[in-house]
């Protein structure tokens, strides 16, 4: 992936794109190719209908590799030649302080002339590797797209808030209810584990002081009812108990946060004799 702040310095839409650009002035005035890329100037295009991940949060874990597709409209009545799409943070894209983390495309994005002149489809897409593109790279939360374009005459044109999107870590949940089986109208004990990704060690930790619901769903039902809100302890473990009546199966459930993602244990099964 290119790893690129989306400026050094952007003070004007004609700097953000000299950034990007490999002038080829000499075709300002003739249709270019797709992947040639025009020398910067002002411009008009126009960005609308923007979708970032289909409209869902971005998870990201550990390891591999995430795929986020974003598709959106570029409009200019004198054409487009190419558009740029980045995915940045933080609170000022006019200096490199003001930016806290910036992901790019391996291609230029896709972009299609539809039925109607000077109106394009555009598609771009992330393949986002958190192992190292996160790691250094910006953190869970909020992140805005920039998109840049250049029109078939060599006019640039950029919006760096074009829409937003979540970036969130995996999160990892377990419960295990004992003791299987059990008399009814005895205790049971349910304990368990939330963690999430740590970007920076590569690996996973316990998510401390957070709350999570014990459910219970009765043998027959498909509905789970939550019994409980209990909060992790210092290490992220999970350890309560709770009544047993009927057969069933128990679980922990976890509704997430602005930078970490809802995570549901499988329900563990216990036979009440």
């Amino acid at each position: 992936m290119r790893i690129r702040l989306v400026v050094t310095a952007v003070v004007s839409g004609a700097v953000a794109l000299s950034a990007l650009a490999v002038p080829v002035a000499a075709q300002a005035a003739e249709r270019v190719p797709a992947k040639l890329r025009p020398s910067d100037s002002l411009g008009n295009t126009k960005f609308s209908n923007a979708v970032v991940n289909g409209g869902k949060d971005i998870v990201l874990g550990t390891s591999g590799t995430k795929s986020v597709v974003v598709t959106y409209t570029a409009t200019d009545q004198n054409g487009i030649a190419l558009t740029e799409a980045f995915l940045w943070q933080g609170t000022d894209s006019s200096t490199t302080e003001g930016i806290t983390g910036g992901l790019g495309t391996d291609d230029d994005p896709d972009c299609t002339e539809t039925a109607t002149q000077g109106t394009y489809h555009c598609k771009a897409v992330f393949n986002i590797h958190p192992a190292t593109d996160m790691k250094d790279n910006g953190v869970a939360g909020t992140w805005k797209l920039f998109l840049g374009a250049w029109d078939l005459y060599a006019n640039a044109s950029y919006n760096d808030d074009v829409t937003t999107a979540s970036i969130k870590k995996a999160a990892t949940l377990t419960a295990d209810a004992t003791p299987e089986p059990v008399k009814k109208g005895k205790t049971i004990t349910v304990t368990g584990k939330l963690a999430r990704a740590n970007w920076s060690t590569g690996k996973y930790a316990g998510y401390v002081s957070q709350p999570v619901k014990l459910q219970f769903r009765k043998k027959g039902s498909s509905t789970y009812t939550t019994l409980k809100t209990i909060k992790t302890n210092s290490t992220g473990v999970l350890k309560t108990t709770t009544k047993a009546t009927v057969d069933g199966y128990y679980r922990y459930s976890f509704a997430g946060t602005s930078t970490t993602a809802p995570a549901t244990a499988p329900g563990d099964f216990v036979d009440v004799r």
